[in-house]
């Protein structure tokens, strides 16, 4: 699925404003105007079909609030996101497993659908959810309970969970970022081997320059709330982290870093 972010704008208002809302309503005599962060700043980004596109930032630059705003989950201020195919069935995958500690894990992945009508149902979704252990390597923990997982069998879950809708976009908000070294390694590889597996569209977002380039076919840097730069990632895969063009790859996307702007807080008058 290829679509395009189109220069978006999305702002947040400061907390402890005072302003009044709603259309036509202005600020009375002692009330505060209106302060806001800008989160998204004329954003556009171009995402081709089947891509793994991983986009770097220091945190705070906005990252989130782009998936979120591709995804639907918020809605900009101006600009827009053209899917010229119509809207994709779309997976995203949060920060954190966000799994309901009283449900199995095969109860979670079962929360992905609608209530089944009949037995032909029940039946295809059984189905799906075991294709979707059986990608992620957790079949054997369907009955689990969350805190019977570890941290990355829950993220692994979560994955799990996305990929029961075979979604045709999958959003991967700084799913690795809270585990351990060794984990996060052997997830790295488990995301490269199904995005080729699965021909998903992906757009990962992260802080860590090596796992963008070690997923990413391309790397978008973003500061301040807006694409800086592009770099496409020649590499052949699986990616070896210790040769030296992958390291030098890190080390130019590192350098192309800029100091974001001073002036984040907006004052709508």
């Amino acid at each position: 699925m290829k679509f395009r972010v189109r220069s978006v704008r999305k702002a947040y208002a400061l907390p402890g404003n005072r302003t009044r809302k709603g259309p036509g309503k202005k600020p009375r005599s002692g009330e505060h105007k209106s302060e806001t962060i800008a989160a998204l700043r004329d954003c556009s980004l171009e995402v081709p079909e089947g891509g793994f596109t991983a986009v770097v930032g220091r945190s705070g630059c906005g990252k989130t609030t782009l998936l979120r705003v591709i995804a639907g989950l918020e809605r900009p201020d101006s600009g827009e996101v053209e899917f010229p195919g119509g809207l994709p069935r779309t997976g995203f995958m949060f920060q954190d497993p966000r799994l309901l500690p009283w449900l199995t894990v095969e109860q979670n992945l079962a929360l992905a659908f609608p209530p089944a009508k009949d037995a032909a149902a029940r039946q295809g979704m059984r189905g799906d959810i075991s294709r979707a252990l059986a990608l992620t390597g957790i079949a054997d923990r369907a009955a689990s309970y969350p805190r019977q997982l570890s941290g990355g069998m829950a993220q692994r879950a979560a994955l799990a969970r996305c990929l029961c809708r075979k979604p045709s976009v999958l959003l991967l908000d700084e799913p690795l970022g809270s585990l351990d070294a060794f984990t996060r390694a052997r997830l790295r590889a488990e995301l490269d081997r199904l995005w080729r597996e699965l021909g998903l569209t992906v757009i990962l977002v992260t802080h860590d320059i090596e796992e963008a380039v070690y997923l990413g076919s391309r790397v978008a840097l973003m500061e301040n709330g807006t694409m800086v730069s592009e770099t496409p990632v020649p590499l052949d895969r699986p990616r070896d982290y210790r040769s030296g063009e992958f390291q030098e790859l890190c080390a130019r996307i590192e350098n192309s870093l800029v100091r974001p702007p001073a002036g984040d807080v907006l004052r709508n008058r």
